[in-house]
């Protein structure tokens, strides 16, 4: 009987992380209240305490998991793209009319990055280790993988790709949003022979 109690405490657990996950990228650190994502979780915020010692232990938690879930999708993409098309795939899907629109379940960088610097210190490290991931995994598609330059494009591309992002949900011009995008990917596009 524990290990079904304790299972179903692990489930509801996980239910309010990912609604809290979805909730930071939705309505940023700030706008996401404890009362209203233990009801997006189906719960009372009563219960709350009895999963967090804190709303930055929750907010900690949310932030990993929110960025797991953003290199999970880019680790799917490169796995399912030839290796030399990797890079520029995973560009696309990043850049994509999509992502651009799933500001609740996208990038929590791209979602968040502006808020980051005022956040507890558990919140940042936790951003700050999926960053890194993210920056890892396209180094690790660059030719040059193994050399210092790698990480160097990795660390531009990455800047890029969240920049163009945030500046494109940032606009209210489609036309412009699009403009863009089409920018990066250009830029970021091989050249054909």
């Amino acid at each position: 009987m524990k290990r079904s109690a304790a299972k179903s405490k692990e489930a509801t657990h996980d239910r309010i992380v990912d609604a809290a996950a979805r909730a930071i990228r939705r309505s940023g650190y700030n706008g996401a209240g404890v009362a209203e994502i233990m009801k997006d979780a189906g719960l009372t915020h009563g219960g709350f305490y009895a999963h967090f010692a804190s709303r930055e232990a929750m907010l900690a938690e949310a932030a990993d998991h929110a960025g797991s879930e953003g290199v999970a999708l880019m680790q799917r993409v490169t796995a399912s793209s030839p290796p030399q098309q990797a890079l520029p795939a995973m560009i696309r899907a990043y850049l994509s009319q999509e992502h651009l629109e799933g500001i609740e379940t996208g990038c929590a960088v791209a979602a968040l990055c502006s808020e980051m610097p005022r956040q507890a210190p558990e919140v940042r490290r936790a951003a700050t280790r999926r960053i890194k991931e993210m920056i890892d995994l396209v180094a690790r598609q660059s030719p040059d993988w193994g050399q210092p330059v790698a990480h160097e494009r990795a660390f531009v591309t990455v800047a890029t790709m969240v920049g163009a992002l945030m500046l494109a949900r940032a606009v209210d011009e489609p036309g412009l949003s699009d403009d863009l995008r089409q920018a990066v990917l250009k830029q970021f596009s091989p050249t054909q022979p």
